[in-house]
């Protein structure tokens, strides 16, 4: 399942090949820096369990697009049209063994690459798609949805003695002003939304939502 830990004749022929995208950018005062990535893994390896040996799990593209991030320390981000080259090559190449590759994105700010590369892959006669980790009912950036997630896949890394609200308006509201000025120009801490409430039992449930859209993404 970890094509990391395979060997090269270990691997079964013509695999699909799901790909985690994330990022490393801020997520406000009491969450890790990898939530994306560590988010993104966690699907793309629970999608893969369910959908057979078949599938592996590559290693996460960690560094994504998160310029609207840039004004808080921490955030390293490559740029859309870094991202969209490393995903056309990374493909490009999983593609003379691999029978498909599905790019299993995490971050929002990664999509205008991820779309991109996409159509560029597809245009070329490449078997590849992307799928987000996406419910109905996600806030919009370090709120409760995301520290729910993180208390249950990685509870050590929430401080939850910093975790506080910050900007709750709706993304219709408050896409123009990031566009402009970066998250900072809508919220000091960081967060857009509030985790206030936030459970890992919670988080498990969302986690199982988010597989359960990827598998089905996968199968279709």
């Amino acid at each position: 399942m970890s094509l990391a830990a395979a060997t090269s004749p270990s691997l079964p022929a013509g695999p699909t090949v799901l790909v985690p995208v994330g990022s490393i950018e801020q997520h406000g005062p009491h969450l890790p820096l990898d939530t994306d990535t560590v988010i993104a893994s966690a699907v793309a390896t629970r999608a893969a369990e369910e959908l057979g040996p078949s599938v592996l799990v590559a290693p996460a593209l960690s560094y994504g697009s998160s310029g609207e991030h840039q004004d808080f320390a921490g955030t390293s981000s490559i740029g859309t049209d870094a991202l969209h080259q490393v995903v056309v090559e990374l493909t490009r190449s999983m593609r003379t063994w691999a029978a498909r590759v599905v790019l299993v994105n995490g971050h929002g700010g990664n999509l205008t690459a991820l779309r991109a590369a996409v159509e560029q892959l597809v245009a070329e006669g490449h078997d590849v798609s992307w799928v987000a980790c996406a419910t109905e009912d996600v806030d919009l950036h370090a709120g409760r949805t995301e520290t729910s997630l993180m208390l249950h896949l990685a509870p050590a890394t929430v401080r939850l003695d910093r975790a506080e609200a910050g900007n709750t308006g709706s993304l219709a509201e408050l896409l123009p002003l990031m566009l402009a000025g970066g998250v900072k120009a809508v919220s000091p801490n960081g967060v857009l939304g509030d985790p206030a409430g936030a459970t890992a039992a919670e988080g498990a449930a969302v986690l199982a939502a988010m597989t359960v859209d990827v598998v089905r993404a996968v199968r279709r």
